[in-house]
């Protein structure tokens, strides 16, 4: 899997279940000096999930740092981004969930995010489902899921100097950190 190896502030890495977002992601970040800190947003809310952290966490070696933060994204990029590390957060849509879970706003807390982007420090990677390409969900709450997900992933991908997509575990470059976009 190709890795630049010039760093980008921000990066969105897109895809489907399983199609090698997060492997990609990680095998970014170890790609550049520094620590790497890994921002779950997960929560074990069952046993496969907790399965499935448990996975991810022991496919990372010993340079990484764990923070779970499932709600306070901006409050923990803020206390977590440095000049000198890339912060990982596993994954957007997950922490959207949460959100929206708690009743709260998936439009502002998105706003929200990212106008923090600019101000942080050091190089951040988003992970990110994108949920949008298949069959329209057949109930309300997952449709306003699928399109809040979506206005999400268009908003962070507006504000990222480099948009990966995955497929079958292969990445396909959407916008280069020299990509003029409007």
């Amino acid at each position: 899997m190709p890795i630049s190896k010039t760093p980008v502030p921000l990066t969105l890495v897109l895809g489907g279940a399983r199609s090698g977002k997060s492997r990609y992601a990680e095998a970014l970040a170890e790609s550049r000096a520094g620590p790497c800190l890994y921002l779950a947003t997960a929560t074990a809310g069952d046993d496969e999930m907790a399965a499935r952290i448990a996975h991810h966490r022991a496919r990372r070696g010993s340079r990484w740092q764990t923070v779970e933060e499932p709600m306070d994204l901006v409050g923990a990029l803020h206390r977590c981004a440095r000049a000198d590390s890339v912060v990982l957060v596993d994954c957007l849509t997950l922490w959207l969930g949460n959100l929206m879970e708690a009743g709260r706003d998936p439009e502002s807390e998105t706003r929200h995010l990212v106008t923090a982007l600019p101000v942080l420090e050091g190089d951040v990677i988003f992970v990110s489902n994108e949920v949008g390409l298949g069959i329209v969900p057949d109930n309300a709450l997952a449709r306003d899921f699928r399109d809040a997900a979506g206005r999400m992933n268009q908003a962070v991908a507006s504000a990222a100097q480099a948009v990966v997509f995955m497929a079958a575990g292969l990445p396909l470059v959407l916008k280069a950190p020299d990509d003029r976009h409007p």
